[in-house]
């Protein structure tokens, strides 16, 4: 195998792949870098439950492939000299890399030792601006539990229906739902792991540019531009949260989400990983009052807010809030409450925007 790369190129294709590289496996090609030169050249990294291919635009003199030691070689291209790079692999795997007055000589393996990559062909596609995709998950996936013994729950749920796609996380304490409108010929819902999703949020760019998924039966393809992404996807019973979310609130206030994250945020200074005491709110008329209390000090602070709040006394985590109000859109919110016991929801105060975010009180002491 022998081709000619730009490092810039190369560079890009490693650092995105070796993500997905096993730094530990008991089949040790799972350690390293799979590479094809073909029609294209390819780079892949797979650790049997997120698998990563991205490919280059090279000049591939001869064609072959076999799997790079991925921390060795993705080093020794990042420390190259800008320009092209020369790498061809003899029979032997014996690697040679060149660029400049730079060489370097090391071993690769056997391409025949790594595992094919799921197939995901026949699936069901859908596709929607990389944008929307990359919000839908940064909008959800802070909320995805972490306890392993509801596997189910450590994903983020797509729910795709014909004008519509949702993302919901939810982790037993709080709740998080983007929509976001869209045309597909298809309805089908599924959960996929939020550590495959972390990588697909940071392959995504902010632009409109199309980017599409094929659902298989157990696993699901995200096509990136010049990447993919395959990641097995979660199986339970994910909770029905339309059941859960209060609908009908008899009290909705509107407030800033600026002013109201700052406050929430300076009230927060005081508690620690240590010391979790909750955030008192006060919902009054016109105002947000907001208090803690905490073996290492007091905060009070307030926040204007729009309607009357019935003085509602509510407990909150402020993580919590904090993390909602943060992927917040708009420039209002609608906080929507029913008595001293129930979650607070967040809604959207203008109609471009879909989403709730719901956080579950906390017990305060008097």
């Amino acid at each position: 195998m022998r081709f000619t790369c730009e490092k810039s190129m190369l560079v890009t294709a490693l650092n995105i792949t070796s993500r997905a590289v096993a730094p530990k496996s008991a089949l040790s090609a799972l350690e390293g870098i799979f590479c094809e030169a073909a029609g294209d050249l390819t780079f892949t990294g797979y650790n049997m439950e997120t698998a990563v291919t991205y490919r280059v635009e090279a000049e591939i003199t001869d064609a072959g492939k076999c799997i790079f030691p991925s921390r060795l070689f993705g080093d020794i291209i990042r420390r190259l000299p800008e320009g092209p790079v020369t790498v061809s692999v003899d029979e032997n795997y014996k690697v040679s890399v060149r660029a400049g007055y730079s060489s370097f000589t090391i071993s690769a393996e056997n391409a025949n030792d790594y595992p094919e990559l799921p197939d995901v062909s026949g699936g069901r596609n859908v596709a929607l601006p990389q944008n929307h995709l990359k919000e839908l998950i940064s909008s959800t996936i802070f909320a995805v539990s972490e306890n392993q013994g509801r596997p189910i729950h450590t994903g983020v749920k797509f729910e795709v229906e014909t004008d519509k796609v949702s993302a919901v996380a939810v982790d037993g304490f709080r709740l998080a739902r983007r929509t976001f409108p869209i045309q597909a010929e298809t309805e089908v819902s599924f959960v996929v792991p939020a550590q495959g999703l972390k990588e697909v949020e940071k392959i995504l760019a902010d632009n409109d540019d199309e980017v599409s998924f094929t659902l298989g039966s157990k696993h699901i393809l995200f096509h990136l531009g010049d990447a993919t992404l395959i990641c097995r996807l979660l199986e339970g019973d994910f909770l029905d949260w339309r059941k859960v979310v209060p609908t009908n609130s008899p009290v909705k206030l509107t407030a800033n989400v600026s002013d109201l994250s700052s406050a929430i945020e300076r009230v927060g200074l005081i508690v620690s990983e240590k010391y979790k005491s909750p955030v008192r709110c006060i919902f009054s008329e016109q105002v947000l009052q907001l208090r803690t209390n905490t073996t290492i000090g007091a905060a009070e602070d307030r926040c204007s807010i729009a309607g009357d709040g019935k003085e509602l006394e509510i407990g909150f985590n402020v993580r919590y809030l904090a993390d909602a109000l943060r992927v917040i859109p708009s420039e209002e919110v609608v906080l929507e409450l029913t008595n001293s016991l129930s979650p607070i929801v967040f809604t959207s105060a203008e109609e471009k925007y879909d989403f709730a975010y719901m956080v579950l009180p906390v017990r305060i002491k008097n």
